[in-house]
């Protein structure tokens, strides 16, 4: 059987995220350029995850509408159709998500030649509270299922391996986000409004600033980081804490700014607004969970604190211990006692800041969407869907 000279791969997202839109086309891009259509598939938001406006949409993608069945509160099953234009495809691409009922239609066509499979997703849940349950068995035990595996980072690279998976059928993406409109937005805050707002706060010039950004919630660990701003001002009474952001326990925080003259609990700011606040900063204090959002430090390099112990997406790969930022013991003392550091001593923060630079560099969704190009063409290439393989001619782009 002669192989197909123009594949087509189909991407599902079960919702279409507005932080994916450049990596998608810049996927379609490269994988056009190699002769591979991308085709993406996507559905629409459902209960409480409507009020996060958090999607956008695709004008070349194909938005289907899912099906959903509510189990239980918070818990839900998702059913996702293929449209009629893109039926027969050569790959599929879906996240490692358990509630979704498509993947495993999907992986029956994989066993049954019809197509080649891959997930794209964590390994497991680094947020879940019950490790050993049955939904984290259920996800481990489907991780080998699958022809091909695009991992979020080095720590699903990890988990991959210790289930047994092939590691020659893996492609690590370095999980990423835009993060070149951000500095760019930072970049252009002119000179006069940095300092109008330092004279707002009461900043003095060159007085240590800690910076939360986030949604305000108990994972996030308020009470300590008031705790350890606390600590920090004991020993530098010119130091400030920017807050930025919402969520249920924002009225911990600003509980704690009403007697603290030198905390700010600014609210939910995006764009240029968020990025003047992050031009005042020195460092970034997030003891809670850390996800993508480090990026956006890194992205002004600016080092990140947070602690072992929170419930970390994969991203926390990323935050290298003394380089590009801490992660501590829940200790307050200890953390504050890193923060302090980075005070005390100007050229080891100005190591630490240029580390977080090469950092930004590095992890950039051009270099991720090069990554899934380049592994979505060796999927094509070395693994058999009906007994062939495509073509080995198909142009594999440079991984930079």
């Amino acid at each position: 059987m002669q192989p197909k000279k123009n594949p087509r791969v189909v991407l599902f997202q079960y919702r279409m995220f507005h932080y994916r839109t450049e990596l998608v086309q810049l996927l379609r891009d490269k994988l056009a350029a190699a002769g591979v259509r991308l085709e993406l598939v996507y559905g629409q938001a459902y209960g409480k995850e409507v009020l996060k406006k958090d999607e956008t949409e695709i004008e070349w993608g194909h938005k289907v509408r899912n099906r959903y069945f509510p189990i239980k509160e918070k818990k839900d099953l998702c059913w996702q159709p293929l449209p009629r234009a893109v039926q027969h495809p050569d790959m599929v691409i879906f996240m490692q998500e358990n509630r979704l009922l498509a993947n495993y239609w999907w992986i029956l066509q994989g066993k049954l030649g019809r197509t080649r499979t891959a997930f794209w997703g964590h390994g497991r849940d680094f947020q879940s509270r019950a490790p050993g349950g049955l939904r984290e068995r259920w996800k481990q035990a489907t991780i080998r299922s699958v022809d091909w595996w695009f991992a979020y980072t080095s720590i699903t690279l990890g988990v991959l391996e210790e289930s047994g998976f092939d590691s020659n059928r893996v492609t690590l993406l370095n999980n990423s986000i835009d993060t070149a409109g951000f500095r760019r937005e930072a970049e252009a805050v002119p000179a006069a409004r940095l300092m109008e707002l330092r004279a707002g706060f009461g900043i003095a010039d060159g007085a240590p600033v800690g910076l939360f950004c986030g949604s305000i919630y108990p994972d996030k660990k308020p009470e300590f980081m008031v705790a350890a701003a606390d600590l920090i001002h004991a020993q530098y009474p010119d130091f400030h804490f920017i807050v930025i952001g919402d969520g249920q326990s924002a009225p911990v925080m600003q509980e704690a700014a009403r007697s603290r003259p030198w905390m700010h609990c600014v609210g939910a700011k995006r764009g240029a607004e968020k990025a003047a606040l992050f031009r005042l900063a020195t460092f970034v204090i997030n003891p809670g969970s850390v996800g993508l959002h480090v990026l956006d430090a890194f992205a002004l390099s600016l080092p990140m604190l947070t602690t072992i112990t929170a419930l970390h997406g994969p991203e926390i790969a990323y935050l290298e211990h003394g380089k590009t930022g801490f992660v501590t013991e829940e200790d307050v003392g200890a953390y504050a006692e890193c923060a302090l550091s980075l005070i005390r001593d100007p050229a080891y923060a100005a190591a630490v800041r240029a580390n977080c630079h090469e950092a930004s560099l590095e992890y950039t969704v051009d270099r991720m969407a090069t990554r899934f190009a380049d592994g979505i063409l060796r999927c094509l290439r070395e693994v058999p869907k009906g007994g062939h393989a495509l073509s080995p001619a198909l142009h594999q782009p440079e991984t930079r």
